[in-house]
This record gives structure tokens, sequence and C-alpha cells, in this order.
């Protein structure tokens, strides 16, 4: 049974402006397409998360919403109408960020760099964050995201390296946390990010561990929120983490050095995003 402060209503009635542009430009919000909690919230405030690259990711995460399926061929005019989405929307500071395309040489390295690029030329006002995929960690790759010069670069671990087996099917905790360290040493200057979610039977010990690794490589900023599965088909929720848990993981982030930290039931990697960089 959930707790009562997870009660959050979804509701698009101050949405519509905002749906008209994405689908007449025809670009996707991974608020859409993953069910997030604060779509509303967001939505109604004119903040969104783009997702490009299709909606059909070539991974198949337990905990995740997004298709999956065989991919489509990459929409080479998708960063244009990202970035006239984000002229249109009157956004400040955007997040970008994707399906896994590991059937695609770069991984999709080119398609990130290029909708940067595109929203720096076109709005040099606008902040971007982007959250990417590990791309087989591909050094190339990566060099090739951080030289289109976003405020910050997010990949998230998700979950604690016991639990990889079951909920991130695909992924590899060692060389999650390696990207992290190459990006600093790749882009010194830019913020890096991770994020994660708890609730998946993850032990305390565990999450404390995982502060502490991506300390270790120099991660930056950090989200942790708590999971909730989109349906009866997806990894189970085997915890509901307290107010005061969240509170206390909170401070000890503080104390091992990241510069933010957002840390509550309905914090996302991208909720509350411009926060970070203030």
């Amino acid at each position: 049974m959930k707790p009562a402060w997870l009660n959050k209503k979804i509701s698009l009635k101050d949405c519509s402006v905002m749906k008209q542009v994405l689908r007449r430009l025809r670009v996707e919000t991974v608020c859409e397409q993953a069910m997030c909690p604060n779509i509303g919230e967001c939505f109604s405030r004119k903040t969104a998360t783009f997702l490009i690259l299709g909606r059909n990711c070539t991974r198949s995460c337990s905990f995740c919403n997004i298709q999956k399926a065989k991919p489509l061929p990459a929409d080479r005019d998708e960063p244009e109408r990202v970035a006239q989405a984000v002229g249109q929307l009157g956004l400040k500071h955007v997040v970008i960020t994707s399906v896994t395309r590991d059937d695609l040489a770069d991984g999709g390295a080119g398609i990130f760099a290029d909708t940067v690029s595109r929203i720096s030329q076109k709005l040099p006002e606008v902040t971007v964050e982007v959250l990417i995929p590990d791309f087989g960690f591909s050094l190339i790759c990566l060099k090739i995201v951080a030289a289109s010069r976003p405020q910050i670069i997010a990949h998230n671990l998700e979950t604690v390296p016991s639990l990889y087996k079951s909920v991130r099917q695909g992924a590899d905790y060692a060389r999650s946390l390696g990207l992290l360290r190459a990006l600093k040493k790749i882009a010194p200057e830019l913020k890096t990010k991770s994020g994660l979610m708890l609730g998946l039977g993850e032990k305390p010990e565990e999450v404390l561990a995982v502060m502490n690794d991506l300390r270790s490589v120099e991660c930056d900023l950090l989200s942790i929120g708590q999971y909730l599965a989109p349906s009866q088909k997806h990894y189970p929720v085997k915890d509901y983490i307290s107010l005061g848990a969240f509170e206390d993981y909170k401070e000890k982030a503080k104390k091992l050095g990241f510069l933010h930290i957002e840390s509550g039931p309905y914090v996302r990697s991208s909720y509350l995003a411009a926060e970070y960089l203030m």
C-alpha cells in the first residue's frame, strides 16, 4: 500500500498548448513515454525532457515504460525540430535524453550533439542538459557529445550493483561508473550528474556505497527518487522509502561533496533540472 505522501495527481488540463506544439513538430518527450508522475506539473510551467532517437529501445530494463522493439532509422531532421520546439515553448533550460540505440554505429551520439548545437545556435541563452545512454562505453561517442558543450552531462546508475541483473538488463555498473569517470577526463569543466531509484530492494548501505562510488569519479550532481512501477508487468516496488530517509540520504550526499542533490519520493533525473545549475 502506498504511503500518504505518494498522492500526486496527474492532470494535463493546463498542458494543451505544450502538447499541441510537440505534436505539430513531431517531437517526443520522456515525460509522456515514461508516464512520469510530474508531467502535469512540468508541462503546466512549460518544462519538458525531450526524447530523441525514436520511441523504441534496444534494451529491456524491467523498470522502464519505454517500448522495447526494433527501432526505426534515426531521423536526421529531429534536432532541428527539437530546437524549434524549445524556441516556440519559450524554455530556458532543456533536458535531452534518448532511448538506447545499440543498433546505431555511434549509439546516437551524433544526433545528441547536433540537437545541442542547434539549440545553442538558435537560442544561446538556453542551458542544456543531456541524459545519455552508455554508448557501449565508446570514448569516441562521449567525445562527440561533450564537444557540443551542454552544461550538464548525465548518466544514471539507476540502482545498486546487486540489482543490475534483475533491473538493468544489458547495462553494467562498472561500465556506467567508468563512463562518468571518462567524461570528467574528456571535459573537466562540464558538470556530471547521475540518478538513483530507491524501493527496488536495495539496502541503505548499498545506496551509500553507490554515492561514494559516484564521488570517487567526481560526479557533481545527484537525484534520488522513489521507484514506482509503471504497471504490474514491470519490476515490482519492494519498499516505499520514508521522507526522513530521503532527507537523510540528501544530508549524507552533501557531506560527500555533491554540489547539488534533489532527494524525495517524486524526484526524477530531470525533475527541477534547472535547479542544479543555480
